[in-house]
């Protein structure tokens, strides 16, 4: 005759032990076996604490009018050079050279920040003087508004050397974030909102780029012009002065910074829980068949369940049935 599932109900097994038993203390071991690896491993594995994170972030960047020009003929001694820096430009004398600068930003997806500085700059020169390279620094004002207030004064540097005498030197570039080590994540960081050149100074060590960039590189933010694309034109023509020109555009830039004890604490319990689900169902088993076998000395209980009301039933009435330990 076939039969047929006419009710169920859920029956709980228990298992009562004293505090100083067998079975207490194998709970005990379980629960340490079972919370504490899974922290050991998560942590031994690497990546348990970031001790970094990247975002990506547009700066907000400005170029404040402040250039340091020098450009050298083929023979020893024979520069010219001119700076925004008035002190500078009086320990030129006879080799300062003052030229026709052009300068304007651009802001082509109205953001509100600029994308890109365009310069034009055209140095007078006579017939007899040549131009074989040029070493040209401009200053900006950096700054990160998403996490950490940065703000910063940096620089680009662009150089280039040939052996023909130039008419010409045209460049594109970007002005890229350079980090020796992540920023905190939120906070203000101005502690390198300090001028690149120390324009106030008489003394010529103040202008000697090797100690600028002796100094400027010691920062943990800086800038740095990067252009695989220079164009070195020759053959100027008598009378005409030598042209620099170029684009410096500002990309936008991925950060590193520390995060925060709460981000810490949202990765790290992931991975946490990850590990810590095997363990709890390996450990579920272990527990099951040692109380079920009677391994330690327990004392089982058995109790029937309503599914609705989570109630104790039988005969309508809580109850607890004992079993038997035979």
């Amino acid at each position: 005759m076939v039969m047929y599932v006419v009710h169920s109900h859920t029956v709980q097994q228990k298992y009562k032990t004293h505090i100083c038993s067998r079975a207490t203390l194998f709970q005990f071991f379980v629960i340490i076996l079972t919370f504490i690896p899974p922290l050991i491993i998560a942590y031994v594995t690497h990546g348990f604490w970031l001790k970094e994170c990247p975002y990506r972030e547009q700066p907000d960047v400005r170029f404040k009018h402040e250039i340091l020009l020098v450009v050298q003929g083929n023979t020893p001694g024979s520069f010219l050079a001119y700076s925004t820096f008035q002190n500078f430009n009086q320990l030129l004398q006879e080799k300062l050279r003052i030229p026709l600068i052009k300068s304007w930003e651009t802001d082509v997806n109205l953001d509100g920040k600029y994308d890109s500085l365009h310069f034009n700059i055209k140095i007078p020169l006579t017939d007899s003087e040549a131009i074989h390279s040029i070493q040209l620094m401009l200053i900006f004002d950096y700054q990160l508004h998403k996490y950490v207030n940065l703000q910063m004064e940096s620089m680009a540097y662009i150089h280039y050397t040939s052996p023909l005498a130039g008419a010409e030197f045209s460049t594109v570039g970007k002005l890229i974030l350079q980090q020796s080590g992540p920023l905190p994540h939120k906070g203000i960081h101005n502690i390198y909102n300090v001028p690149v050149i120390d324009s106030t100074s008489s003394n010529v060590d103040a202008y000697n780029l090797y100690d600028v960039f002796t100094s400027y590189v010691q920062r943990n933010v800086t800038t740095e012009y990067a252009s695989f694309h220079p164009v070195w034109t020759s053959g100027r023509a008598a009378g005409q002065p030598f042209v620099i020109q170029g684009t410096v555009f500002y990309p936008e830039e991925s950060i590193l910074y520390r995060p925060g004890f709460w981000q810490l604490i949202k990765m790290a319990w992931i991975q946490y829980l990850a590990i810590l689900f095997m363990f709890l169902f390996l450990f579920d088993r272990v527990k099951r068949f040692v109380f079920e076998n009677q391994v330690v000395t327990t004392v089982p209980l058995m109790i029937e369940k309503n599914t609705k009301n989570n109630a104790c039933i039988k005969n309508r009435s809580c109850c607890t049935l004992y079993i038997d330990a035979d």
